[in-house]
């Protein structure tokens, strides 16, 4: 196998960001032509001028409750939401989906034709499944698209598939000890079940590679894995943008996919966090057919510095660590991290907050701890007020010194005893 799936993992970050900033404004102005949601989304936006990730961080981003309100309203006419650019015959003004998938909501996404069209093939192939590999495939087969990325990403790199799907153990082990597949795609929990009924009954399994998502896998899991004869790597992707990034043999967090660009930002706005710091991942694809432009995954992560040791020169991401919404409920009023970038961007002086929530249920307190190099009992008040006005709760106001609190993309904290 190739130790590099194709030379685009190994342009230097110079020609890399070049290419991406060229093929933005394209893709924006592709969108804006043929998606009804982001000519709306998008309205006034020049396309030619969003060359710079800075230009890109100026639009706003949408977020899957977005998806799905927009899809809901428009069921009847359009099950996408105007954010697809391709239907079926007779339903939109162009047509070409393959196949359309259901995800919990239900939000509906549809297939092109383009091989390889989630791009699973390079974090397969970084997990060094090739031509000739027999991949039993574990994930859903049924209505969403989770077996589908994984079969095209096999399919691509020359592999024949086993499209085993979830459940019947029994059947899936039988099916392992005929034919012998050597590499598996799938959940790790549903791995460690296989491998664990298939020693309980004397048998070993005879897959040795495994491209796993859909569920943490920590290092401990992946170290039995190990252990077991079965070398585990973890892939980050969605429904929605399909591959967002991969594990390598370096085992370093994750290195983002080439079709897309990543920006962390904020949970709650649109501004991106300084590097290291943990904010939610935002993505913009470069799939003509669901050219979701800044979609905003729901997900936390935060940028590795440095490049990955097997050569590869894209940006490095640590991987899932939690989920960004963080809406809390208060008094009978729902805060989110919004409102609380809301009072922070009237201030200055203010370079980062965090909401903690304490007490019991019916007697809750917030307090807003605030990171600033001027503190002042007038800055708290005024900061008190302005947190008032936004969420229209009363809450205390702490000053901390800068780069105090954790770094870990929280922005409402949940402290309440509810005993």
């Amino acid at each position: 196998m190739s130790q590099h799936y194709d030379a685009l993992e190994t342009r230097s970050p110079q020609q890399r960001e070049a290419d991406l900033m060229a093929a933005l404004p394209k893709q924006i102005a592709h969108a804006q032509q043929n998606s009804a949601a982001f000519a709306e989304i998008l309205k006034g936006v020049e396309a030619s001028s969003i060359t710079s990730r800075a230009a890109l961080a100026m639009l706003p981003v949408t977020r899957k409750y977005q998806l799905l309100e927009r899809q809901q309203a428009q069921r009847a006419q359009d099950p996408f939401g105007g954010f697809g650019t391709i239907g079926w015959k007779g339903m939109l003004r162009n047509s070409g989906a393959r196949r359309v998938y259901q995800s919990p909501g239900p939000i509906y996404e549809p297939e092109g034709h383009t091989p390889d069209y989630w791009r699973a093939a390079r974090a397969m192939a970084a997990a060094g499944f090739e031509a000739g590999d027999l991949v039993h495939n574990c994930f859903s087969y049924h209505l969403t698209p989770g077996a589908w990325i994984m079969e095209s990403g096999a399919l691509a790199l020359g592999c024949t598939v086993i499209p085993g799907g979830v459940g019947n153990t029994e059947q899936q082990l039988a099916a392992i000890a005929d034919l012998r597949p050597n590499a598996y795609a799938g959940t790790p929990s549903f791995l460690k079940i296989l491998i664990e009924k298939a020693a309980e009954a004397a048998t070993k399994l005879s897959i040795t590679k495994a491209m796993v998502s859909g569920e943490a896998c920590p290092p401990s899991l992946r170290d039995w894995f190990t252990q077991q004869g079965v070398a585990a790597y973890q892939c980050y992707a969605t429904a929605d943008v399909g591959l967002i990034a991969y594990e390598t043999a370096a085992r370093e967090g994750l290195v983002l996919d080439e079709g897309v660009i990543v920006e962390i930002v904020r949970p709650g706005t649109g501004d991106p966090v300084a590097e290291g710091e943990v904010g939610e991942v935002v993505v913009t694809v470069l799939n003509p057919d669901y050219p979701l432009i800044r979609f905003g995954t729901g997900d936390l992560s935060a940028v590795l510095p440095g490049t990955c040791p097997t050569g590869r020169t894209q940006t490095r991401i640590k991987g899932w660590m939690g989920r960004a919404d963080q809406t809390t409920k208060v008094r009978g009023m729902f805060v989110h991290p919004g409102q609380i970038a809301e009072v922070v961007k009237r201030f200055p002086e203010v370079t980062k907050a965090r909401l903690v929530v304490t007490g019991e249920m019916a007697n809750d307190q917030m307090d807003l701890q605030i990171e600033t190099a001027t503190a002042s009992e007038a800055l708290q008040l005024k900061v008190a007020e302005a947190l008032r006005d936004v969420t229209k709760l009363r809450g205390n106001v702490q000053c901390v010194a800068a780069g105090s609190l954790p770094n870990d993309g929280k922005v409402i904290e949940d402290a309440r005893s509810y005993k």
